[in-house]
């Protein structure tokens, strides 16, 4: 049986209550209230207390009650990407999860939904705000000349994005620095001794394609290697079938790149098959990078670029922090290699994972080939002694 004005606000939630928690903390009620609702108003040391009381007991807070209390829904919504046929990525799927963690640090939880389209999308936004169901959203994949976030400014809905538009528009973004991540592998391709360096990129348009081949070209050019590489950068959607595609222009011509660097681990994949076919072993006839360090990318031993989603995710929800309702906020620190941008931006650092696929010199890959053709010569005059 439930009590009745009680203002116990765990019942059904826990089998402990608030007045449980303020006797094993020594304090008032209103104190275990404040440490849910008002952090603030509470000192460090007896914030700590109650916080090790409601670990111990288990107690869980009523959260339709405290939402009734705070005018507030303690809910963060996001929309889910469609699947995209021949993709390997799965950056997206890797960000929700992080973000669902991140969110739930703060005492709250995340709302997924669907929309056809971009106008779909914000009025689903429209809708959710305007009924209270969402305390501020976050949107993803925000691209050069992206509509999204003026939209969202003139709802007046709190929110944060994935990703930067490049113009001033004024509000929370968090982005990977692609830019510094298409650099990190030329250098790592030219350390090697590579210099005839392909690119099979996303379409024209792709500001994050865009960054992650201007970083590779800076070091190509530092390098005097930008008419070595000249007419060997080729674009297409990302899927498999167009990286083997672009793959097999690339590695037909008289003069092909004795590396390539795929703007994905999906059109890295497709990269992979065209060289099979034709005999090419990646790692020793061909180094292979691509971006986004999926699952895909471990099994392939293929070198990408890793995104740091899980920052990306905490940085999100560190900018959103002073718009939300007050709660526990046990969000990690945003990341160690973030560079702020003003006014409300901040990159985070890519990672270079360096695997078989692009760990070998180009001296190395000639020895190698060197001593496969000499095994070959020597099978051959065995036989023709043998004969």
């Amino acid at each position: 049986m439930f009590e009745q004005g009680s203002g116990d606000e765990n019942r059904g939630a826990s089998m402990a209550s608030i007045a449980d928690v303020a006797v094993a903390a020594g304090v008032s009620r209103q104190t275990v209230s404040n440490v849910f609702n008002a952090p603030h108003r509470v000192r460090k040391e007896t914030r700590v207390r109650v916080e090790a009381a409601i670990e111990a007991l288990g107690y869980q807070p009523n959260r339709a009650a405290q939402a009734l209390r705070a005018q507030a829904s303690r809910v963060i919504g996001i929309r889910i990407e469609s699947i995209q046929a021949d993709s390997l990525t799965t950056v997206h799927d890797r960000f929700l999860h992080a973000l669902a963690e991140a969110v739930q640090a703060i005492d709250h939880h995340l709302l997924v939904f669907a929309a056809d389209d971009p106008d779909d999308e914000i009025g689903t936004y429209s809708r959710l705000h305007r009924t209270g169901a969402v305390d501020a959203f976050v949107l993803y994949g925000i691209d050069e000349g992206d509509a999204r976030p003026a939209q969202m400014l003139r709802l007046g809905a709190p929110f944060a994005t994935f990703g930067r538009t490049g113009h001033d528009v004024d509000h929370l973004w968090v982005d990977v620095d692609d830019e510094s991540g298409g650099a990190a592998v030329a250098q790592h391709l030219v350390a090697r001794g590579h210099r005839r360096i392909g690119y099979i990129g996303f379409p024209e348009g792709s500001s994050v394609g865009e960054r992650r081949v201007t970083g590779l070209r800076g070091v190509l050019d530092k390098h005097g290697l930008l008419g070595e590489s000249a007419g060997l950068d080729l674009r297409g959607q990302d899927e498999v079938a167009n990286g083997a595609r672009l793959a097999a222009v690339l590695l037909d011509r008289p003069d092909p790149p004795t590396a390539v660097v795929a703007a994905s681990d999906t059109l890295a994949v497709g990269v992979a098959q065209a060289a099979r076919t034709r005999g090419l072993v990646i790692g020793r006839d061909l180094a292979l990078v691509g971006f986004d360090d999926t699952p895909t990318a471990g099994v392939f031993d293929l070198s990408s670029v890793r995104q740091p989603i899980e920052a990306v995710a905490r940085c999100i929800v560190r900018a959103l922090l002073p718009g939300l309702p007050a709660g526990r906020s046990q969000v990690p620190a945003c990341a160690e290699q973030s560079t702020p941008q003003p006014p409300h931006g901040r990159l985070l650092a890519p990672t270079l994972v360096v695997r078989a696929s692009s760990a070998a010199t180009t001296q190395g890959r000639a020895s190698s080939t060197a001593t496969t053709q000499g095994r070959a010569s020597s099978a051959a005059t065995t036989q023709g002694i043998k004969g």
